[in-house]
């Protein structure tokens, strides 16, 4: 079966980390569970706001009042301890077969996380790093400002209209949609942010060349 009929076809694939690529909700949810103990915010609330974003993005949505500097120097603090805990870390259902897919193919990761927790993520869920990779260091705005995903775009050549972002996250989507790019939304958490496409899992998806030389994303 073909992709549905709004994605058509595409040139390069942009592809987000956790919970697109790696279920990371049980660390993410411990880390980010202690840290709303400690500033006396409820843990379910945070939990709302925290996927897809930078973690000092998160704590200035959180506690607007707070200075930027304390922000980024506990985001710092924040990293370290999500690097250190990979307990629970697994890809994504289906995550390494379409990663195979890709394999020659234009594509690179773009995420919130750091370059060291990106890869002890991969790693931990027995995932191959694409060559090309925008990390929390290469970007000087989070999700949902777009800037990752079109320095994605620019480092493998193509214009945003050429290229397909999947994403689970509200902020992520929103990231990609305001790049000019398609959407395919992963997962329970993006059915509710208006992805261009949506699937549940990644099982039994692929990317394939037409015979056209772009790119277009088949299932089953």
């Amino acid at each position: 079966m073909t992709t549905p009929q709004p994605l058509g076809t595409f040139q390069a694939v942009l592809l987000d980390m956790d919970g697109t690529l790696v279920d990371s909700d049980a660390v993410v949810s411990r880390v980010w569970r202690r840290w709303a103990d400690r500033h006396g915010l409820d843990g379910d609330a945070v939990l709302k706001v925290v996927h897809g974003r930078q973690g000092h993005a998160t704590m200035a949505a959180l506690l607007p009042d707070r200075p930027a500097a304390d922000n980024l120097a506990e985001n710092v603090l924040m990293l370290a301890e999500e690097t250190a805990d990979m307990d629970g870390v697994t890809q994504v259902g289906g995550a390494a077969g379409f990663l195979a897919s890709l394999t020659g193919r234009p594509h690179a990761l773009v995420t919130s996380a750091d370059a060291a927790l990106s890869a002890a993520r991969m790693a931990a869920a027995g995932l191959p790093l694409p060559a090309v990779r925008v990390t929390a260091e290469s970007v000087s705005a989070s999700k949902p400002d777009p800037e990752g995903f079109l320095k994605a775009a620019a480092e493998l050549g193509f214009a945003p209209r050429d290229c397909v972002v999947f994403e689970d996250s509200e902020a992520g989507i929103a990231a990609g949609l305001a790049a000019g790019m398609r959407v395919v939304g992963v997962g329970p958490r993006a059915l509710a942010h208006h992805p261009t496409v949506h699937v549940p899992t990644l099982k039994g998806l692929r990317v394939e060349p037409t015979d056209g030389g772009a790119l277009t994303l088949r299932f089953g």
